[in-house]
C-alpha cells in the first residue's frame, strides 16, 4: 500500500471540542471479524450478501470504472483475479493524536526500507492533524479496513492504538449525507469499484471510533493520568456549582425567615 497526500494548512482549536475532550475511549474492532480469505478476488462487504462476483464480472466492472475515471487513477486487474487501485481518505479527527517527539521527518530511504521511526524514541507529544487532510492510498482488492487504518497511522507516525479509530463510508441519500462505519474486514477498494470513481457518491472518512463502551486497556498511562486530571477538574467545578446553588437557596430561606419573624403576630 502506497500513500500520497494533500492537506490544508489550518489546525483546529482545542477550545472547539472542550465538551468532549475526555470521551476518547474506544471499543474493540474485533467483534465480528470475517476472514479476509473468504474470497481471493474480493472481501465481502456487510451490504454485499450475494455471491462474490466472477472474474469476468470483476473485469467488466473495472473496465466501466476506468472509462469514467478522469484523473488517471484507474484500477488494474492482475492475472490471479485481484486488482489494485486508489482510494482517498478524508481525515476528520477532532482530538489530538500522539506522535513521537524530537525525531526527523521520514526520508525516501525510510519509506522504502519501512523503517519505523516511532520506535527510535520513547518521547511522545500530541498535536492536532489538519481537519481537512486527505490521503490518497494505492491499495489492492484484498486490503482491509484494518490495514488501511494502520497504514494511515504509520504514515503520520501516530502511535495511538488503531482501535481508537474507525473508517466510515460517506454516502448521499435522499438529499442527506450519511456515515456508516465499516467493519475491519471490509475491503474499501471493492466498495470504491461498486460505487464508481465519483467521490460525491461514495467517499471514505477516518474518524474517532466512538461506540460508547470504554476499553481502558487501549490507553497509555499518560493518557489515563490526563483523564484523571480532567475528571478532578470537572468534579471541583461541579462541587462549586452545587455549593453556589445551595448557598443562594439558603440565603433566600433565611431572608424569608427573618421577614416572617419581624412581622407582628
Amino acid at each position: 500500500m502506497t500513500v500520497d497526500s494533500s492537506m490544508s494548512s489550518g489546525y483546529c482549536s482545542l477550545d472547539e471540542e472542550l465538551e468532549d475532550c475526555f470521551f476518547t475511549a474506544k471499543t474493540t474492532f474485533f467483534r465480528n471479524v470475517q476472514s479476509k480469505h473468504l474470497s481471493k478476488n474480493v472481501c465481502k462487504s456487510v451490504e454485499e450478501t450475494r455471491r462474490p462476483p466472477t472474474l469476468q464480472e470483476i473485469k467488466q466492472k473495472i473496465d466501466s470504472y476506468n472509462s469514467r475515471e478522469k484523473n488517471c487513477l484507474g484500477m488494474k486487474l492482475s492475472e490471479d483475479g485481484t486488482y489494485t487501485g486508489f482510494i482517498k481518505v478524508h481525515l476528520k479527527l477532532r482530538r489530538p493524536v500522539t506522535v513521537p517527539a524530537g525525531i526527523r521527518p521520514q526520508s525516501i530511504y525510510d519509506a522504502i526500507k519501512e523503517v519505523n521511526l516511532a520506535a527510535t524514541t520513547d518521547k511522545r507529544t500530541s498535536f492536532y492533524l489538519p481537519l481537512d487532510a486527505i490521503k490518497q492510498l494505492h491499495i489492492s482488492s484484498t486490503t482491509t479496513v484494518s490495514e488501511v487504518i494502520q497504514g494511515l497511522l504509520k504514515k503520520f507516525m501516530v502511535v495511538d492504538n488503531p482501535q481508537k479509530f474507525a473508517l466510515f463510508k460517506r454516502i448521499h441519500k435522499d438529499g442527506q449525507v450519511l456515515f456508516q462505519k465499516l467493519s475491519v474486514a471490509d475491503c474499501p477498494l471493492y466498495l470504491r469499484l461498486l460505487a464508481g470513481p465519483d467521490t460525491d457518491v461514495l467517499s471514505f472518512v477516518l474518524k474517532e471510533n466512538e461506540t460508547g463502551e470504554v476499553e481502558w486497556d487501549a490507553f497509555s498511562i499518560p493518557e489515563l493520568q490526563n483523564f484523571l486530571t480532567i475528571l478532578e477538574k470537572e468534579e471541583q467545578d461541579k462541587i462549586q456549582q452545587v455549593q453556589k446553588k445551595y448557598d443562594k437557596f439558603r440565603q433566600k430561606l433565611e431572608e424569608a425567615l427573618r421577614e416572617s419573624q419581624g412581622k407582628p403576630g
